[in-house]
């Protein structure tokens, strides 16, 4: 891939410029079904030039004059600081809206007004809301670019983008390796994201967890229609000697209705440095965070533990993202 040198920035060795053709340009992102490998490539060069600019120069003007609308209906730590770091490191601005009780949302202002009055001052939205499908509605009202940053137990395209880069930057390929998914997979839209895009590559997936928490049926059905491999397991110790990626969820409590059925699978799995006697000597263990118990502090200083990089990966893909919505990649 080629970059073109900038037109609007004094930087000679910016490898971005104005590519209002690119294949991202103006588009909303709204679910991992609308990547193919080519597009996966793209975004992940994009990326990793941001990552080389980071280590660098720390930040640029690419999109110097740009506005990002950050709207989360649901709170967030990780992905709304990325997406602020991302834009701010960009160059561009960021209207931060956290927890909408306190905005006209709470007046009863419905989602499509919402967005419409947020695109009045900013060039993109990111929305992260409860109900499956928010985001698309959204984008049916926008004249902006929509990026959907989780929609309750649906998707979560961003997320499911910087753990497949993780793995790629960690492993240094796709095809050819095994995954396993442990905890919630019923709830998060994280592994529901990340095994759609698994899908594309040769690998095989391994889902770990209690009866109550097996992966959708769905997700199954569609990944089974690729020709992929698939196992699903109640105990980690069958699996952990052939893994080379352990992608580890917490049991999600605000999901549950029932408290005594949350309490009777919490702490169903504890990964510790015990636990990973078996695993091989190289391979990544990832978590999308927060944890809650799901794998022990202890575990935090082997190379293998890479859910802290992984959240570095992260600000690397939203940075490509919002580029490239923007058309600047």
């Amino acid at each position: 891939m080629t970059f073109m040198p900038p037109t609007h920035n004094n930087n000679p060795h910016l490898p971005f410029g104005d590519q209002r053709t690119a294949p991202w340009y103006g588009k909303d992102i709204l679910s991992v079904k609308q990547f193919d490998r080519n597009k996966l490539s793209y975004t992940f060069e994009v990326a990793h030039e941001m990552r080389i600019m980071v280590e660098r120069i720390g930040a640029f003007d690419l999109l110097k004059g740009k506005i990002l609308a950050n709207l989360f209906y649901e709170p967030s730590t990780r992905t709304s600081s990325s997406f602020t770091a991302a834009m701010e490191r960009l160059g561009g601005s960021v209207i931060p809206i956290n927890e909408v009780r306190y905005s006209s949302v709470s007046k009863g202002e419905s989602l499509p007004d919402t967005v419409r009055s947020l695109e009045c001052y900013a060039d993109v939205i990111v929305l992260r809301h409860p109900e499956v499908g928010a985001s698309s509605l959204a984008a049916k009202y926008a004249r902006k670019p929509v990026i959907n940053a989780g929609d309750g137990i649906g998707e979560h395209p961003t997320q499911a983008l910087l753990d497949l880069f993780t793995i790629s930057e960690e492993l240094g390929h796709l095809d050819g390796l095994t995954v396993t998914m442990l905890g919630d997979l019923k709830n998060g839209r994280t592994v529901h994201s990340l095994a759609r895009l698994l899908s594309l590559y040769d690998v095989k997936l391994n889902y770990v967890s209690p009866e109550i928490l097996k992966m959708p049926k769905e997700i199954i059905d569609e990944i089974d229609a690729k020709g992929l491999q698939q196992s699903e397991y109640k105990q980690f110790d069958d699996v952990i000697s052939e893994s080379d990626v352990l992608y580890v969820t917490r049991v999600q409590k605000e999901r549950f209705k029932d408290k005594k059925e949350y309490e009777s699978v919490k702490g169903a799995y504890v990964i510790t440095p015990k636990t990973m006697v078996k695993a091989k000597e190289k391979m990544i263990i990832m978590h999308p965070l927060p944890r809650v118990g799901e794998i022990s502090m202890e575990l935090d200083d082997d190379p293998r533990a890479a859910y802290f990089r992984q959240m570095e990966y992260g600000l690397y893909i939203r940075m490509a993202l919002l580029a490239m919505v923007l058309g600047k990649a």
